[in-house]
């Protein structure tokens, strides 16, 4: 099992940065992606960033690529996701999630509860 637990949520406003973390604990997470991923409300979760924890790939959605960076620390087994020029569509719940899934959330097996992000224009 692998356990996660996202903190750095809140409320911005337009054109402002916030940077979530995402605490791993359990098994080993040398071969999995980490993945950031988000559900507006009314809408359905969608990719936002992963990274693959060994050779540090990364991969971003469209919508943020230039605006959002992931980065982990593999002696605190943390995840972030810097977030920078943050615009009303990003609102949402951000997710973070451990597993095979590359940018399918189906891929996943490992799921964090979710923190809040609410960027107000």
């Amino acid at each position: 099992q692998v356990q996660l637990v996202e903190s750095g949520g809140g409320l911005v406003q337009a054109g402002g940065s916030l940077r979530l973390s995402c605490a791993a604990s359990g098994r080993t997470l040398s071969s999995y992606f980490m993945g950031w991923f988000r559900q507006a409300s009314g809408k359905e979760r969608e990719f936002v960033a992963a990274r693959k924890w060994g050779d540090s790939t990364t991969l971003y959605a469209d919508s943020v690529e230039g605006r959002f960076t992931i980065s982990g620390d593999n002696d605190k087994n943390t995840v972030y996701l810097q977030m920078n020029s943050l615009l009303p569509e990003d609102t949402a719940v951000y997710y973070c999630a451990a597993g095979w899934g590359v940018r399918s959330a189906k891929g996943y097996d490992f799921w964090g509860q979710g923190t809040q992000v609410t960027v107000s224009s």
